[in-house]
């Protein structure tokens, strides 16, 4: 089966008016993780296969085709360019990056979920058709006598049959092969999988970075309140600061922080209406601020943090054993999880996640 081009279908975790990680001209991340890559590549020391780990927004995807477009423009890593290489960039008017911003370049392979074209939306996993494309991808021959690079993103995405074929492609390596597996949750991958690949771990984003990224994207199209607020919330993601800012999501988390200080005496009415803002068709991204920010506040009571906006937590909620916080955590991931794996009703979803932190309040 031919493969659609990129225009055919929407970018997998796509941000509308920003840049993929594929076409992405900065890198807002710490120089540390730049520099390792730089340093193993023209010292000689390149390992074939690199697992980059972090929270997602983090910028995993983006220095994973920011290292790729710098090798597949500087093939030879003994050059006389690459002992005064200072980074990754490279110019954003050549070829290559024009080649790889469009996913259009012969020896780079992304993998990840499959879009449906008869069902409008994408797979829920990354299949093992999508990973054994890698057996004809690095059979044939560099466009460029150089090196062919395959970026899996996410790896969590990976069922069973697919984590079983990208490790019978690392255990044997074509020349010149280079693979970044970019995960959310390295643990949780094979430990075959992780044992034949580097480790770089991403820390996530200074708040000044995440202020400083919005701010340069779009100057003055946001409150500067509202963009600290963001950043502050975001948990170092950029990708978590901007869907806070243009999906609504300082709303939502108004909105339950304003659910939080009526604890232990919630309404029943006010929590259908929260579920219906998160719930409502076509705001998945509210759907996914609802969930990161119940989270959230159930990491800072089990931590015992202060909340850091919105009023504090009444003595009430103080008094609640952690232990009940961390069974509600447990029940938000399982109902989510089963959410989005059989499709279920959200606004169900978020009035149980309500209706959950509601009980334990009052127990």
């Amino acid at each position: 089966m031919a493969t659609p081009k990129t225009d055919e279908f929407p970018r997998l975790d796509s941000l509308e008016g920003w840049p993929a990680p594929e076409a992405q001209t900065q890198w807002f991340g710490g120089a540390a993780a730049e520099t390792t890559l730089l340093d193993a590549y023209r010292g000689g020391r390149m390992h074939h296969a690199w697992l980059i780990g972090g929270p997602k927004g983090i910028g995993k995807a983006t220095l994973a085709y920011r290292f790729a477009r710098f090798a597949l423009a500087n093939p030879d890593p003994e050059s006389a360019d690459m002992t005064t290489a200072a980074d990754l960039d490279i110019a954003a008017e050549s070829k290559t990056f024009r080649q790889v911003s469009h996913r259009a370049h012969p020896d780079l392979l992304p993998l990840e979920r499959a879009y449906r074209t008869d069902r409008k939306r994408f797979l829920t996993e990354l299949s093992v058709d999508q990973i054994r494309r890698t057996v004809s991808f690095f059979g044939s021959t560099s466009g460029g006598q150089g090196w062919r690079i395959a970026i899996v993103d996410p790896a969590d995405d990976m069922n069973a049959s697919a984590a079983n074929a990208l490790l019978k492609m690392l255990e044997e390596p074509p020349a010149r092969s280079l693979f970044f597996i970019l995960s959310h949750t390295p643990g949780r991958l094979l430990p075959t999988i992780r044992s034949r690949c580097r480790h770089l771990e991403l820390q996530p984003l200074a708040p000044d970075a995440i202020r400083a990224a919005i701010a340069g994207h779009r100057p003055g199209g946001h409150d500067e309140a509202d963009i600290a607020m963001a950043a502050d919330l975001s948990d170092g993601s950029l990708r978590r600061a901007i869907l806070l800012l243009e999906a609504g999501g300082l709303d939502v988390h108004r909105a339950f922080s304003d659910f939080a200080s009526s604890l232990p005496d919630a309404s029943v009415a006010a929590m259908h209406d929260l579920a219906d803002k998160v719930a409502r068709r076509g705001a998945d991204d509210a759907y996914a601020s609802f969930l990161h920010g119940a989270r959230g506040w159930l990491n800072r009571r089990v931590r015992g943090v202060k909340e850091p906006y919105g009023q504090p937590p009444t003595s009430t909620i103080a008094a609640v054993p952690l232990a009940r916080w961390a069974e509600v955590w447990e029940k938000i991931d399982v109902a989510s999880a089963e959410a989005e794996a059989l499709n279920l009703d959200r606004k169900q979803v978020a009035l149980s996640v309500l209706m959950s932190i509601a009980h334990a309040a009052r127990m």
